[in-house]
């Protein structure tokens, strides 16, 4: 048995039996060698190494190693020998030294075989001398001595390896120490689940092969994960790997010291120029007293980079035992300018051309309120946006005050609405919530041309209605990149309530209803799924109209592809478009990477279903699939698709792409 143990990370002893003596006089042999007269002679040669790629037809040997794929290149690296090939000619070495290094060759190679888990390798040595090509085989030229090898020859030399089986862990044992453990026999909750959960922290787990680097990624990866639940000094405090050659098998023994709990004491702000301490303190989420886990420290540090204050933010603290009851944490920041403007352009097959010109003045009047702005100008659609929101308070809530008003153009009808909405807003990285009461007036024009019979027939017009409504909004969400995400999963939840009334209808109640949620999953070998389901519904008695912007309509992007935009909707009596009272789309799409050396161009495949309408009795699914391209450029994003959409039996491309100055 072969016992590697190792206290507080300083030493690495090695003990054996019957099966590792040889081992162990092998190497102190080749210790004593180097200590003595090897160094000296080694040494010179590791200092004058040829740049990589450099040729040397002096090299006193041709080394040849036979093993298996995945040794291979690590004999061929780190074996003695191997370093021969890499000297000058002016680095000749003497033929005593090129056999010391041959002959220790074996033990060395064994070494190496260890760190992979090869613990009882068969490694054989065989050399053979041979004329160094466009030589002749003349007689030895008198120069040539015991301490000179002969220039005109050279001796190959072919290491085999043969592994065997390699050594797999057999039981890996975590051992705690010091406030983890006190906090655990305690009866503590948090403190045995974290105790619990250390096993599975470690790179290797039974049934793997006892690598030595993954050994060793597992003496970091426990105690950070000890660092990262607070335990901010936690430490090996010692180690151990027992093996026993005989059977193959390792097993692992780690003892940790996690040091005291850090707990949070007062924040100390660096950097506000113009805002308070106390909209910093409102967003860091926890108390004095709390443990300072990596999660909570990234959240208070995600909250603050997202509350359109501030440039950059850094939450640290010194992680110094004797301070861990109350520790000052640090929260360095660098500020946004108090007023920002940002113009944008961008074209999309739903609205055409657009610009864009967004106004921030993050404390007007010298209040703790942002003031946002924003004037959206496209072909089919123009939208002006104004928000006054207060900065972030307990529990990270704002207040609202919004003002939206829009245009958006169909095929036959334009639709003019007008919003007003006060409420209180929850922003954090994975949740957000808006709670709001909205007055909302929507009108809408009818843009078909008809023969006039028809037309009064129809009793055509403007068509106005007015909605007073309390709604509640959320959102969850879990990526792994909020811009550009490949895995996770986005659901959003609209509910409303309230009353309509218009000029030709009758005043009652309705409620909205809707969700949509995406989800993002790679699938291997570059390939990436996304998949959507969008569901929606309006109820409210069929003689009281609601406004057409509380309504749906599905088609074009980011809906469902292979139809005009807002085109899959029920229709009047003149034939125009309106919005209906249900909604149901879906979207599922596989995308990779086209090119290695162009990563951030993917091709995608794609099928869309879905549409709105006045009811389910009514509701039939349009079908549109197609092809496209997605470039993350360094200008901005551009979606490229061309879709068929079956029920019109025609081609459609739609695209987009954006930039912001």
């Amino acid at each position: 048995m072969i016992t590697l143990l190792s206290r507080g990370g300083r030493g690495l002893d090695v003990r054996g039996g019957r099966h590792s003596r040889s081992i162990a006089r092998a190497v102190w042999l080749l210790g004593a060698l180097w200590m003595s007269a090897g160094c000296s002679q080694v040494q010179p040669l590791l200092n004058g190494l040829q740049p990589k790629g450099a040729s040397n037809a002096a090299a006193p040997i041709d080394l040849k190693v036979d093993a298996p794929d995945a040794l291979k290149p690590l004999l061929e690296k780190h074996l003695d020998l191997a370093r021969l090939l890499d000297l000058r000619s002016d680095q000749t070495p003497s033929a005593g030294e090129v056999n010391r290094l041959i002959g220790a060759a074996p033990a060395q190679a064994r070494e190496l075989l260890q760190t992979e888990g090869y613990f009882d390798a068969q490694v054989t040595v065989l050399r053979t001398v041979v004329p160094r090509p466009g030589t002749t085989t003349a007689a030895p030229p008198a120069a040539a001595t015991a301490s000179a090898p002969r220039r005109d020859r050279f001796q190959e030399v072919r290491v085999t390896v043969v592994p065997g089986e390699p050594t797999q862990v057999s039981a890996l044992q975590v051992r705690t120490e010091g406030e983890l453990l006190d906090r655990a026999g305690q009866g503590d909750g948090e403190a045995i689940r974290l105790r619990n959960s250390l096993p599975s922290a470690s790179t290797l787990q039974p049934g793997m092969v006892f690598r030595n680097p993954d050994w060793s990624a597992s003496k970091q990866a426990l105690p950070s994960r000890l660092r990262a639940a607070g335990y901010a000094a936690a430490r090996v405090q010692e180690s151990r790997a027992a093996v026993d050659v005989p059977t193959r098998s390792a097993r692992l023994d780690i003892a940790l010291d996690s040091g005291p709990l850090f707990r949070a004491g007062p924040l100390q702000i660096s950097g506000l120029k113009h805002h308070d301490e106390e909209t910093v303190r409102n967003l860091a989420g926890f108390e004095a007293g709390a443990a300072l886990t990596e999660e909570r420290l990234l959240d208070f540090q995600e909250r603050l980079q997202a509350a359109r204050l501030f440039q950059s933010a850094a939450v640290t603290f010194e992680p110094d035992p004797l301070t861990a009851a109350l520790t000052p944490v640090r929260v360095g920041l660098a500020e946004l300018p108090l007023q920002q403007l940002v113009v944008g352009v961008g074209i999309t097959s739903n609205s055409g051309a657009r610009m864009t010109a967004e106004h921030t003045h993050r404390r007007p009047l010298d209040q703790q309120v942002i003031a946002y702005n924003k004037l959206e100008y496209g072909q089919r659609n123009q939208k002006f946006t104004s928000d006054l929101q207060t900065h972030p308070g307990p529990r990270f809530y704002r207040s609202l005050l919004g003002l939206q008003i829009e245009r958006d153009e169909g095929d036959t009808d334009v639709v003019l609405s007008q919003q007003l909405r006060l409420g209180r807003t929850q922003d954090t990285p994975r949740i957000e919530r808006l709670y709001f009461v909205e007055l909302l007036r929507s009108r809408r024009d009818n843009l078909t041309t008809l023969d006039t019979a028809r037309a009064q027939a129809a009793d055509t017009g403007p068509s106005t209605a007015t909605a007073l409504s309390i709604n509640a909004h959320q959102v969850w969400r879990q990526l792994d990149n909020v811009l550009l995400p490949t895995r996770g999963w986005v659901l959003a939840v609209q509910g409303g309530i309230g009353e309509a009334t218009s000029h030709d209808g009758a005043t009652g109640p309705f409620t909205r209803l809707y969700g949509r949620a995406t989800g993002y999953l790679p699938l291997g070998g570059s390939w990436y799924s996304q998949a959507r389901l969008e569901v929606g519904s309006v109820i409210h008695r069929s003689e009281v109209e609601v406004p057409d912007s509380l309504g749906f309509r599905a088609g074009g992007e980011d809906s469902v592809r292979g139809y005009g935009y807002r085109e899959l909707a029920p229709t009047d009596d003149t034939g125009a478009n309106i919005s209906g009272d249900v909604l149901l789309t879906s979207s599922l799409e596989l995308a990779r990477p086209i090119l290695a050396s162009m990563p951030s161009l993917w091709g995608a495949v794609f099928i869309d279903a879905g549409r709105a309408a006045n009811d389910w009795n009514h509701f039939k699914p349009a079908l549109g699939y197609g092809v496209g391209l997605r470039w993350r450029s360094p200008i901005g994003p551009l979606r490229v698709d061309v879709a068929y959409g079956e029920e019109v039996e025609k081609f459609r491309l739609h695209f987009s792409v954006g930039i912001t100055f």
